[in-house]
């Protein structure tokens, strides 16, 4: 497929791809196109057995700096409605396999939620997050008020939401928004050292667990439970349990197939 906003890298690394937005002087602003070019781009990579982990990045400077204000500027409530935009972060949403945002400078807005619809998170110590949709009238719709509020608390996703404000990498850290800090010269490099130690991993396994951690989110745990009990139970039908077990017994290291 031939992408206009994104570069996609099928093999970053073995097992290991990395979309990589790509409109440097718009900052990596989200608009409807690139949205959509990420989503067919994931659901392609999702198919695609040499494929068991997935880095989206921006660029040293920034990772996107939010929506394309532009293209909603003059539209109504209707359009917007019409338009129907949240489909497409649904599709990204869904992705099977594990997504580690690589981030450094600004991931503002639409950047700073769809760092946050990302499994892990690896950022640079010039990485900056924010929700200022409230400066220029509106507030976050593609998730900030839900998925900050349950990655940093109420009050700090109050304070971030209410007053635009943006906050740094440590304290990114520090609030559990970010995995790791590290210099800007190695952020990509140890995103792709993340993605590598799971792709060695089960990918079925992996699969599974990553579901069962995100129900977390969305079930009560009693219903939580079950859906992780399930999955444990379901993994005992595979090839990789086998082999996984079988490797542990005779101490050397497992060879995932995926099966």
């Amino acid at each position: 497929m031939s992408n206009q906003y994104i570069l996609v890298n099928p093999q970053i690394a073995p097992f290991v791809a990395h979309i990589q937005l790509n409109r440097p002087k718009e900052l990596n602003a989200l608009n409807l196109e690139l949205m959509l070019e990420i989503k067919q781009a994931l659901v392609e990579l999702d198919a695609d057995d040499s494929v068991r982990a997935i880095i989206i990045s921006g660029n040293e400077r920034v990772f996107a700096a939010g929506a394309d204000i532009k293209q909603m500027a003059g539209r109504n409530a209707i359009d917007m409605l019409k338009i129907d935009q949240f489909t497409t972060w649904d599709s990204i949403r869904k992705t099977k396999k594990p997504l580690i945002a690589a981030v450094s400078g600004f991931a503002l807005g639409g950047g700073c939620e769809l760092v946050m619809i990302c499994d892990m998170v690896i950022a640079s110590d010039t990485a900056q997050f924010g929700q200022p949709e409230i400066s220029i009238g509106v507030m976050p719709g593609a998730g900030g008020t839900q998925r900050l509020t349950r990655t940093v608390g109420k009050v700090k996703a109050m304070e971030m939401v209410l007053t635009g404000k943006f906050i740094g990498a440590q304290e990114a850290l520090n609030y559990g928004l970010v995995n790791k800090v590290v210099p800007v010269e190695f952020y990509l490099t140890e995103a792709v050292q993340l993605a590598q130690t799971i792709a060695e991993k089960s990918p079925i396994a992996v699969q599974m667990a990553k579901e069962s951690v995100l129900k977390a989110f969305e079930m009560p745990l009693q219903e939580a439970l079950f859906f992780e009990r399930k999955n444990f139970y379901m993994l005992f039908a595979t090839e990789d349990q086998k082999e996984g077990m079988a490797a542990f017994v005779e101490k050397r290291k497992a060879d995932f197939k995926g099966k």
